[in-house]
């Protein structure tokens, strides 16, 4: 089956990057505009908690753009 993974990006000190979403997808997943829209919608979360995560390991504040 299909799978969208998004990892943070590994550090120096952790060669293993943080898994934010791991999720299986099918073409359901897009064969409507609303189910389309919620898996963009999870997307984003999982993409802003993984720049909030690499930005709090960096020590940026959250939300600052680099």
């Amino acid at each position: 089956m299909p799978r969208l993974i998004l990892t943070t990006n590994p550090d120096r000190y952790a060669q293993d990057p943080s898994i934010i979403l791991d999720e299986r997808v099918d073409a359901i997943h897009l064969s409507t505009d609303h189910a389309a829209s919620q898996l963009i919608e999870r997307l984003s979360w999982a993409i802003a908690d993984a720049d909030a995560r690499e930005g709090a390991r960096d020590g940026r504040a959250a939300g600052a753009r680099r």
